[in-house]
This record gives C-alpha cells, sequence and structure tokens, in this order.
C-alpha cells in the first residue's frame, strides 16, 4: 500500500496507516481495505511511503491542510504508537505550524484513533498484566490534539487481534467503514464542543533548526570518533 485516494474523493478525510508487517495483520489491513471504499479518504500507508524513514514535511502537510478529519491507524505497540507514527508526528507537527506562534494550520479539525490492541481488553485493568486501563495510555494523544487546536474524537480500539473470532474482526470492521462514512455525522460531536486552545508562550519556543543540526552534527560525530577508536583496540 502507499497513498491512495478512493474513487471521488476529495480529501476530506486523510487516514494515516502505521503497520510495519502488513503480512501479519489480522485487523488493521482490513480495517484499511475496507477504507477504500468510502469516498473522501486519502489513505497513506507510511510504512510504505517512507520505508527509509525520510519524511515529506512538506507533502503531508498539504494533505493535513486540505483535511477535515485526521485519523491515526495502528496497532498499539508498548502502549503507543509504531515508530514511523511516532516520528511523522515528530517532523510534520512542527513548531509555527501546528502550533505554538502562528501554529494555526489544524485548529478546528479532528483527530480520531482507530488502534487495535494483542491482548484482550480484561488485561488492561489494575489487576491483570497491563496494570491499568486502557485509557491510561490516552493522554499523549489527547494532548497532541489539543496542542494544535484539534478536538480529539473518542477512539475506536479494537481488543485481542490475536485471539478474535473472525465475526467479531468483520463486525468492527463494518462499524469502522459505518463510522468514516457518516463523519462528520457523528452524536458525540454535537456534545464535545469547542477545540481546545493550549497557548505555548514565546519563551517557550523550540530551538531554531540551524542550532538543533549543529547539536545533532556534533553529537554525531562524537559518536563515529568513539566507534573508530572502539573499533581500532578491538
Amino acid at each position: 500500500m502507499s497513498t491512495t485516494t478512493a474513487a471521488g474523493a476529495q480529501g476530506r478525510i486523510y487516514l494515516i496507516a502505521a503497520h510495519p508487517h502488513w503480512r501479519d495483520s489480522r485487523v488493521n489491513r482490513l480495517l484499511v481495505r475496507a477504507a477504500h471504499g468510502v469516498p473522501q479518504v486519502e489513505i497513506n500507508d507510511l510504512y510504505a511511503s517512507y520505508p527509509d524513514y525520510v519524511i515529506d514535511i512538506e507533502a503531508e502537510q498539504e494533505k493535513l491542510a486540505r483535511a477535515d478529519l485526521v485519523v491515526l491507524l495502528h496497532p498499539i505497540q508498548w502502549y503507543s504508537m509504531p515508530p514511523l507514527q511516532k516520528l511523522w508526528l515528530d517532523e510534520v507537527l512542527s513548531y509555527g505550524w501546528a502550533y505554538g506562534t502562528g501554529g494555526t494550520a489544524l485548529q478546528g479539525k479532528d483527530m480520531w484513533l482507530v488502534a487495535t490492541t494483542g491482548g484482550p481488553e480484561e488485561s488492561y485493568h489494575p489487576q491483570s498484566y497491563n496494570r491499568y486501563f486502557f485509557d491510561a495510555f490516552l493522554p499523549p494523544y489527547e494532548q497532541t490534539a489539543a496542542l494544535c487546536g484539534m478536538r480529539f474524537l473518542p477512539p475506536l480500539v479494537f481488543h485481542g487481534a490475536r485471539s478474535a473470532a473472525d465475526s467479531e474482526i468483520t463486525a468492527h470492521v463494518k462499524t469502522f467503514a459505518d463510522r468514516l462514512g457518516s463523519y462528520p455525522n457523528w452524536p458525540e460531536i454535537d456534545e464535545m464542543g469547542d477545540c481546545p486552545t493550549c497557548v505555548v508562550p514565546e519563551t517557550d519556543r523550540p530551538a531554531d533548526d540551524s542550532e538543533s543540526e549543529r547539536h545533532v552534527f556534533a553529537d554525531t560525530s562524537l559518536r563515529a570518533t568513539s566507534t573508530t577508536e572502539t573499533k581500532a583496540v578491538a
């Protein structure tokens, strides 16, 4: 898979699919397939688009700018998102564009998490091996949306993807497709109110890119030198 748009779509919904191993997927693969049949959905398989992890920031920002709904679709890995999805957030949602002074490009848009877990729902409990209810792992997603002035819609989560019956998966995929196709006519959206506002003061502005690059270059050079010396005496 790569970036595709359903027939007749205008990119009103931008679905970002991040699964490192599609062949092993029981649920996410079917969710993406179903999304292809929904109008106004632009789909981007991050691992197909950026196998070298070099993200086209300008292209991604253009897709986000024309979307009303941004869907993050992925399996939960170590209580968070896959690494390429995290890198996408780090690089695309930049200061001055997505948040901070002048960063208003995403204000008023919606974010929807569509996720799967390998463990069953009952494993996300204080008395089980995951120790917390699943909601305890959502604040980073919620605050990412809030910092960008976006509404974080109630997530659609499918637990126990490894062991779920085929009938359960089929029903879940249908629910997902129906929800995607009916956006923005969701009853809960009317009850949520306006998007939150998180003002980042100028004093908290990140370092300039040029300064960050100098630090990275210096650190990389230092580590390269250390590695060379280690090999020399090995």
